[in-house]
């Protein structure tokens, strides 16, 4: 598990730091170090620094690019140093590196790098006139591009911003930060790095889930063991209007692909013979139906749970007071694993808070932002600015795991919260949903720690989209894409290559 610190956390932990005996000199040099070692560096390289210790980081880098034999120039947006920044700046002038005005300064084409060390993580808004001026040259240069700690423009909790840096690296300082994963992040840094530099968290970090960590959950299985030791899972959806065979094809079978023992799928009884072809693995499960809906028979709905360990309601089950009496029944009658998605969440969003707050079972809900906007009443904006803080509230205050899907994931029970950054731009497509919340059921099923089992679900999600993706390409790929690459990703997550054991690193 890679640590990630909120801003917070990374500005108490930097002062422990310091007042440990460690100088703020000391860490801006190691700062520089290990930006200066990440990045390939071409020359001549143009160095752009703020007002800030970020930009007293750009001094330091300067020293150590000259004394490498690398031609640099540093260009100032005004002349105020921090105390650290102003010791590295008047070190840069005794060696003759040479200093420019970024207001005199029309373009910055013609330099092979350009290191950015505007703004650093505390940064958040609008940037103002004379920093967006810069970013924008930065922006225009065509040249190879290095954000020191962040690209300049982003929030360092909620990766979001207005006006941003692009960059090919960013050189994270002392530990990750939020930013480098939510929201904009992956659009803002083609890579991002991390340079330790000697700083450890006062607070507790978040925790950026790594293949390692899942390693034991999808790895062979014994001999002993039978379908029953890999958990029975309940999947409810479908409607004549939505009857998405396909989708629950996807649903079913990607509960399948990802390690479970059962899956029974429950679906009103006019579709079932659709949706028989798509899943010959599953077991059918037909319910009565209302005007093309499913329709709540308590009976029924309890035989279908009385042996799961996990069920999921949602995808194209439809809306309206049948589908909120079997939701009732699951959050008061069931005793497993319940995870919520789709129309399920917007009916949930119908119900007295109260009902999930005093489940009987553990509620994953698994939004993406307007659904979470439709569930919180916060709007999306407001959402993403604090992803976490919003996510880990409602979580605290519902008692259950929230799952906010996005271009990393935030999986948070109001106390623990972990992020997942798998996943590509191929998977923005219809049934993506569908496929997460089938993996979901298999990994929450087998797995005896909730949050780290809707992690494991949204990490093998994630990549295998990623290996759909890297041979199909984003534009064409599909949700059952998704579902064909789930063996390939299992096995690496296992550490088992197609020709046989072995260690396959990720």
């Amino acid at each position: 598990m890679t640590e990630v610190l909120s801003v917070e956390n990374m500005r108490a932990s930097d002062a422990a730091t310091i007042a440990g005996g460690t100088s703020g000199r000391e860490l801006m040099m190691r700062a520089a170090r290990g930006i200066f070692d990440a990045a390939a560096w071409k020359a001549p390289a143009a160095i752009i620094c703020g007002t800030g210790n970020n930009a007293g980081d750009g001094y330091a880098l300067a020293l150590l690019l000259e004394e490498a034999g690398i031609f640099c120039e540093l260009f100032l947006i005004t002349d105020r140093f921090t105390e650290d920044g102003g010791f590295f700046h008047a070190k840069c002038l005794e060696r003759g590196i040479p200093e420019h005005l970024m207001r005199d300064t029309p373009s910055l084409k013609g330099y092979g790098t350009v290191a950015d060390c505007l703004l650093g993580t505390g940064f958040h808004g609008e940037p103002r006139e004379e920093i967006k001026d810069a970013i924008e040259k930065i922006n225009a240069s065509g040249a190879y591009v290095v954000a020191a700690d962040i690209c300049s423009g982003l929030s360092g909790d909620s990766g979001m911003g207005t006006c941003y840096v692009r960059a090919d690296l960013t050189v994270s300082v002392g530990g990750y930060k939020p930013g480098h994963f939510l929201n904009l992040a992956k659009d803002a840094s083609k890579v991002t790095v991390n340079a330790d530099i000697g700083i450890r968290p006062v607070m507790e970090p978040y925790g950026l889930v790594e293949a390692s960590d899942l390693r034991p959950y999808f790895s062979d299985r014994p001999h002993f063991s039978h379908k029953g030791t890999y958990g029975y899972l309940a999947l409810l959806g479908g409607s004549d209007r939505y009857s998405g065979a396909i989708r629950l094809a996807y649903l079913a079978n990607a509960a399948m692909r990802s390690g479970a023992g059962v899956v029974k799928v429950a679906v009103p009884a006019s579709i079932r013979s659709d949706v028989a072809v798509h899943i010959l693995e599953s077991t059918l499960f037909p319910m009565p139906e209302e005007n093309g809906g499913m329709r709540f028979d308590e009976g029924l709905m309890g035989e279908l749970i009385s042996n799961v360990k996990t069920a999921a309601i949602g995808p194209g089950i439809g809306r309206g007071e049948e589908i909120r009496k079997i939701l009732h029944f699951l959050l008061t009658g069931f005793s497993g694993r319940l995870i919520i998605d789709a129309d399920g969440l917007s009916e949930l969003a119908q119900l007295d808070p109260e009902v999930l707050r005093s489940a009987s079972c553990e509620v994953i809900l698994t939004p993406h932002l307007k659904e979470f906007s439709r569930l919180s009443g916060k709007a999306v904006p407001e959402i993403t600015e604090d992803p976490i803080g919003t996510a880990r509230e409602y979580a605290s205050e519902h008692g259950c795991i929230l799952l906010l899907k996005g271009p990393a994931t935030v999986i948070t029970d109001g106390q623990r919260v972990l992020l997942t950054d798998r996943g590509c731009p191929g998977m923005a497509t219809a049934g993506s949903g569908d496929v997460l919340t089938g993996i979901l059921a298999a990994t929450c099923a087998r797995m005896e720690d909730p949050l780290m089992a809707a992690a494991a679900g949204a990490y093998l999600n994630g990549l295998a989209g990623e290996l759909a993706e890297s041979s199909i390409g984003p534009v064409s790929m599909v949700a059952g894409d998704t579902v064909a690459a789930i063996p390939e990703a299992v096995r690496r997550l296992g550490g088992i290559s197609q020709s046989g054991p072995g260690g396959v690193v990720l």
